[in-house]
């Protein structure tokens, strides 16, 4: 299996997969992207781009697929979701891309996919293939062979899983059982023409509606001719799977406390996906030999942070770096890869189980909530995100 050009399959081509090939392949890596369904999933709704994943796909040659198709808001305004009172107004668009030097993107999740693959079919470097799922794997002297479930086997110098938040490679990558565990939660999605946004309502900005036990956000897509919409609420029901179909009256009737703007917004939209919110125990491992897991497989998160895609996005060049550095120790190169973004994850895991607390606040608790946003400056409360949005890969 000895051979003079490194080269590697990742397992899964979703957002962090796609990442991943570019990231290697811009470092003089081959790679083969092996996604298990037929065609690469067009599924989801709206996607939030914080500076800290802008700046990847620039430095990935993505953004300028994404020129004509992304947002750029010009501020975050929460909302006290009862009332529709404007709590808080926070600085994105010149303020944020000033002061991080990347913008902050709103967008469709097919758009953002769509241009990672595109960029990916630039790359010759990179071959993808549909219908291919990767199932095991096994460890040799000089490489890996990834063995797909139809008895396939390819080699390479290393196994990327980036199969997602039910992964088929975890367990044993990672020597876990551990399986993702349900938090109580629903969310739900739409996207709807932007010409059904109330005009009392900021065309140009992302919208967080908080209420008890429930929020609602909102945001411009597709160069802003269109509004996403997210709601999250309570629930004690949970299915696997991200893109289950559900009833408009359903996510009617979960806001049916909200503010009448929300209430007109969310009446325009007729077509509704729902998921049930996860987590995964932190898990003992990432890597075996030369095997890793990648965004959600290694480490899924709360959508309460805007966070889980860009985390991916994280993944893919802090591992592409790792391994172009060290092209003669994969499992060095791994373990690396895993010690350096360990911390990074579990701070950024944590803020967004935080966020989605202080969001779903009742009473006394939620009145402190709205003081204290009262109280300090817009500035300040953004500055509070400089080590999210603020982050950069140190080379190896």
């Amino acid at each position: 299996m000895a051979s003079t050009r490194t080269s590697a399959v990742i397992a899964g081509g979703g957002i962090g997969g796609l990442a991943t090939a570019i990231a290697l392949a811009q470092r003089g890596i081959d790679v083969h992207v092996c996604e298990r369904r037929a065609e690469f999933p067009e599924e989801g709704a709206g996607i939030q781009i914080g500076p800290n994943g802008a700046r990847i796909l620039q430095d990935l040659g993505v953004a300028k697929f994404l020129k004509d198709k992304v947002a750029t808001p010009d501020a975050l305004v929460v909302h006290d979701g009862t009332s529709g009172r404007e709590l808080k107004r926070l600085p994105l668009g010149s303020w944020i891309a000033a002061r991080h030097a990347a913008p902050y993107w709103t967008a469709h999740r097919r758009d953002l996919h769509w241009a990672l693959r595109t960029r990916a079919q630039s790359e010759p470097r990179i071959t993808l293939t549909t219908g291919v799922e990767i199932t095991s794997f096994k460890n040799e002297h000089e490489g890996i062979t990834a063995i797909a479930s139809n008895g396939d086997k390819l080699n390479a110098s290393v196994l990327i899983a980036a199969d997602g938040l039910w992964s088929t490679l975890r367990r044993e990558i990672s020597g876990s059982a551990a399986r993702p565990e349900p938090v109580g939660k629903t969310a739900f999605r739409s996207v709807t023409d932007a010409r059904t946004l109330p005009p009392e309502l900021e065309r140009n900005a992302v919208h967080i509606w908080l209420s008890p036990g429930a929020h609602a956000v909102h945001y411009p897509v597709n160069d802003g001719k269109d509004i996403a919409l997210v709601v999250i609420t309570d629930n004690s029901a949970s299915a696997e799977g991200w893109d289950a179909p559900a009833v408009a009256e359903t996510v009617k009737e979960k806001v049916k406390t909200f503010a009448p703007h929300l209430q007109a917004l969310i009446e325009g939209a007729t077509e509704w996906r729902q998921w049930s919110l996860f987590t995964l125990p932190s898990l003992p491992r990432w890597s075996s030999g030369r095997a890793a897991l990648l965004g959600d497989a290694a480490h899924p998160m709360l959508p309460f942070l805007a966070q889980g895609a860009v985390m991916a996005l994280e993944d893919a060049v802090t591992l592409g770096d790792q391994v172009a550095a060290s092209t003669d120790n994969m499992e060095l190169a791994l373990q690396r890869y895993e010690q350096i973004r360990r911390a990074r994850v579990a701070k950024v895991a944590d803020a967004s189980l935080r966020n989605g607390r202080v969001y779903h606040l009742r009473g006394p608790a939620a009145a402190a909530r709205n003081a204290v946003m009262k109280w300090r400056s817009p500035e300040s409360i953004m500055a509070g995100f400089d080590w999210l949005y603020g982050w950069r890969l140190q080379s190896s």
